[in-house]
């Protein structure tokens, strides 16, 4: 598949022809144009790049009005209020203000729009603030959300906006454009593309990032060399450390450029104790920080988790004699003593507590305690 090059603002959507050409549609002719649209694809397809090139042709005045169309890309334009969110959940809070803000009639564009990237991560009670807002925006409003699946959002809101499905990748489509993008030689994109399960994001991380492909290598290595509860543990600390470690690096720096920027906007020079008076605003920001971190963690771990599924779904499609189509062909020799040694029903109890580690991670259960039995299960073979 070669994507045809569409005009500016669509040229970073990459892959995704038919949605794009639906979307300038919608965005030439008002009689095309839904109130809401939930844009559903599996992570790293582009759901919101789509979304802001949507936006941004949405409030432009004409097609060729490409000042006004930068500004909506850069998060500077009046006329789009936007939601994304580090941290576990979406509040109710931050719901109410996107409500509020909807119903404030556009600035300078033709359209204000409201771009919630992360509306899977809403809990019932705050989608349900959304209904009504759904159901009877103004004339002038169009609410753009983004999601995984249908599936991750309430029959109810589900019901009030308009589908638009995004296509996965191909391996090999994601890896030239890898290539195009870094300059990473051709099999280390293929490779990243492949591990990352066509995820754009990870796969440019993957092929930039030497230490990461060699930190993904050595905990598949060190799952599949679990053999029992003592070694389960020691394992499951590894990866809890590891993904830990991820998460601080990545957080560090924004946490203390946060912070720098707080104390300097109200006056309090470095070093300088915080008054009284301040510390509540000091207090919320370190909160919001540590929420952040704690989404940081549960994205590392679920990436581990995500990477083990995609190794014990090879062993699956070897003991099915599908063994042309492997995602880890690196572990080929391991993955296929595998597949010999154990019945099919084993590795499907092991892909089950998979999935269900994962949800219980999304209900607040403690991580290792969640490993160590997923763990237990892949050296037993039964659930603990």
């Amino acid at each position: 598949m070669t994507a045809t090059l569409a005009p500016f603002p669509w040229t970073d959507v990459w892959g995704q022809d038919d949605a794009v050409e639906t979307l300038r549609s919608a965005a030439a002719d008002p009689a095309s144009l839904s109130h809401a649209w939930l844009i559903t694809g599996p992570p790293g397809s582009g759901r919101s790049t789509l979304a802001y090139a949507f936006a941004a042709a949405l409030i432009a005045d004409t097609p060729d009005d490409e000042q006004t169309m930068r500004q909506v890309l850069a998060g500077t334009h009046p006329d789009v209020t936007a939601l994304r969110t580090d941290k576990v959940i979406i509040t109710i809070k931050e719901a109410r203000a996107l409500v509020e803000r909807s119903y404030f009639s556009p600035s300078a564009g033709r359209y204000r729009v409201i771009v919630v990237e992360d509306a899977d991560r809403m809990v019932e009670r705050t989608s349900n603030v959304l209904l009504k807002a759904l159901e009877e925006p103004p004339e002038r409003t169009v609410w753009v959300l983004c999601a995984p699946s249908e599936a991750d959002l309430l029959p109810t809101i589900r019901s009030r906006v308009r589908p638009l499905r995004l296509r996965e990748p191909d391996v090999d489509d994601v890896a030239r454009l890898i290539v195009e993008r870094t300059g990473a030689a051709p099999e280390v994109a293929e490779q990243a593309a492949r591990h990352s399960q066509r995820h754009i994001g990870m796969a440019q991380r993957l092929a930039t990032d030497e230490s990461a492909r060699r930190r993904r290598d050595s905990t598949l290595r060190s799952v599949l060399s679990v053999r029992g509860v003592g070694s389960a543990v020691e394992v499951a600390g590894d990866i809890i450390q590891a993904a830990t470690d991820d998460a601080k690096a990545l957080t560090a720096e924004r946490d203390a450029s946060e912070r720098a920027s707080l104390l300097r906007t109200v006056g309090i020079a470095e070093g300088q104790a915080v008054p009284p008076a301040l510390r509540a605003q000091i207090s919320a920001l370190e909160d919001d920080q540590k929420k952040r971190s704690t989404r940081s963690l549960r994205d590392g771990i679920d990436r581990v988790l995500t990477d083990m599924q995609s190794m014990f779904r090879d062993v699956v499609m070897l003991q099915y004699g599908r063994g042309d189509d492997q995602i880890n062909r690196e572990l080929g020799s391991e993955l296929a003593a595998l597949a010999t040694a154990w019945p099919m029903e084993r590795t499907l109890v092991v892909l089950d507590h998979l999935a269900e580690t994962r949800e219980s991670l999304e209900r607040n259960i403690a991580p290792t305690l969640a490993l160590e039995s997923l763990l237990v299960t892949v050296a037993s073979g039964r659930k603990p």
